[in-house]
């Protein structure tokens, strides 16, 4: 759903229903410190904040970030300092502060179950984020946008407070050199707490190769998988083959981006489906192909508890019940180079004028690419930076266009923009699947909001009677045999 959409408050709503609530892990270091800075409504960070077991790492990011009264109007956010693959100690503690923090925030005050979500290729902060959440209980990991394969031994070591490190991808490498992110929590306290419970970990797929490498390959044990078609939101897949684009630039999926769910039976691991999966009857039809279930983003992406803008939820909502929604699967948005789902919508930077308005630049930094200099150091690079930096670290200019910040838009999708000279903020940028349209056979022509509540009510409406009809076929049977 993007940075800070499914956020602690809706993924407890969605687990105190019985389901289970995913927390949005991307950026949530940069996320608690904006959100300290507008004065943290109602208390709920710091009294998490209260709650995280490594001493007096609360207390610091409290004297550097928080503010009681809020902003200043025309007032920036302070940043923090962006990722590398060395960080200082009190930078790896924010990050481990952040993942405890919308965990905790998300599990508090009911037994139900929460996981997190994490891109695999947002390097950089994973390790440190996952073991704050991991700290904070975190019931399920997901990560997709990748090959996470070494994931799940990084579990089984954090679960034992035990240093772990993955292969740092880096552009430029020779054949026999190798760089690799560690995180080592030792470092972090005096005294290792009590080994805390290893999360179940489901590898977000789009083919059954993936699948297959996964599970005999992992560094670890792998749970279970989320099949995820193209048609989800976010970043999709590539295309398998040589690439083919339709007449608005959108590449085009086939047969071989399909997966054979008779194969993934065969794994002997539950899995659930993803994208346009957001209606009884695909949840039915999940069911009896035999999957564990379903994972639905869009629907809940703008009910009342996710982090979006609530004018830009009711805009949406407006758009597709007057079917005005347009979703374009951008190849060229994303500094990652996958394709990235883009609501169409005015105001925001999916409009040219928008986008060429904004004076690029790049200041967060979580999908930078590292690459190996002339003088063997690591530095890093965007697509979506200035164009001449781009092309001074070695860059292709060819390759910045139409690249979009996705890191400052996701922020100020969530009412979190950064301010730049004269005041100007940066525009919102939103991303749904392609079953956008689709949202208005839920919400009807007369609403223009909902709640998570409301929209679980309607995705089990289908086994509802389902096992209605059930009942009804099994008690006249029952009946004759008792005659």
């Amino acid at each position: 759903m993007g940075v800070g959409v499914s956020n602690w408050v809706l993924a407890k709503a969605v687990s105190m229903r019985g389901q289970m609530g995913v927390v949005s892990g991307t950026c949530v270091d940069t996320l608690l410190v904006r959100r300290l800075q507008d004065g943290d409504m109602g208390g709920h960070i710091r009294r998490a904040m209260a709650a995280f077991p490594i001493p007096g790492v609360a207390a610091e990011v409290m004297a550097r970030y928080f503010n009681p009264d809020g902003r200043r109007p025309g007032e920036p956010y302070k940043a923090v300092p962006m990722y590398r693959q060395v960080v200082s100690k009190v930078r790896e503690q924010l990050t481990v502060l952040s993942g405890f923090v919308e965990v905790y925030l998300a599990k508090e005050g009911h037994e139900g179950v929460v996981g997190i979500n994490l891109l695999t290729k947002v390097q950089m902060p994973n390790l440190a984020t996952l073991y704050g959440a991991m700290l904070a209980g975190v019931d399920y990991v997901l990560m997709g946008a990748g090959i996470p394969k070494e994931i799940p031994g990084v579990l089984d070591r954090f679960a034992a407070h035990e240093p772990a490190a993955v292969k740092f991808e880096v552009e430029g490498l020779a054949r026999d050199d190798h760089e690799q992110l560690s995180f080592d929590p030792r470092v972090h306290v005096a005294e290792a707490p009590a080994e805390i419970r290893r999360p179940f970990f489901l590898p977000i797929i789009a083919s059954n190769s993936l699948a297959t490498m996964l599970a005999r390959k992992a560094s670890g044990r792998v749970d279970g998988f989320i099949i995820e078609a193209p048609t989800a939101g976010g970043h999709n897949a590539p295309p398998r083959g040589e690439p083919v684009f339709n007449e608005r630039g959108e590449p085009v999926y086939g047969q071989r981006d399909e997966v054979d769910l008779e194969k993934m039976k065969e794994h002997g691991l539950p899995f659930w489906l993803a994208g346009g999966a957001g209606s009884p009857e695909r949840l039915e039809q999940a069911l009896d192909a035999g999957a564990a279930g379903i994972q639905v983003g869009t629907l809940f992406a703008y009910c009342d508890e996710s982090g979006i803008v609530p004018e830009l939820k009711a805009d949406v909502i407006r758009q597709a019940q007057e079917d005005r929604i347009d979703v374009l699967t951008d190849n060229r948005a994303s500094p990652t180079g996958f394709p990235f789902k883009v609501v169409r919508m005015g105001g925001t930077v999916s409009e040219l004028p928008v986008y060429q308005k904004r004076e690029r630049v790049c200041d967060l930094g979580y999908l930078r690419t590292a690459y190996k200099r002339a003088d063997g150091r690591v530095d890093y690079r965007c697509p979506a930076e200035p164009v001449d930096t781009y092309v001074k670290k070695g860059g292709d200019a060819a390759d910045t266009a139409g690249r979009k910040c996705l890191c400052n838009a996701l922020f100020a999708t969530i009412g979190q923009p950064q301010l730049r000279d004269a005041g100007e903020q940066e525009h919102p940028l939103i991303t749904s699947g392609d079953e956008l349209k689709n949202i208005r056979r839920f919400v009807g022509q007369d609403r223009s909001g909902y709640t998570a509540s409301e929209v679980i009510d309607y995705l089990m409406t289908g086994i509802r009677c389902t096992m209605a009809r059930a009942r009804a076929m099994l008690e006249p049977a029952q009946v004759s045999r008792a005659v």
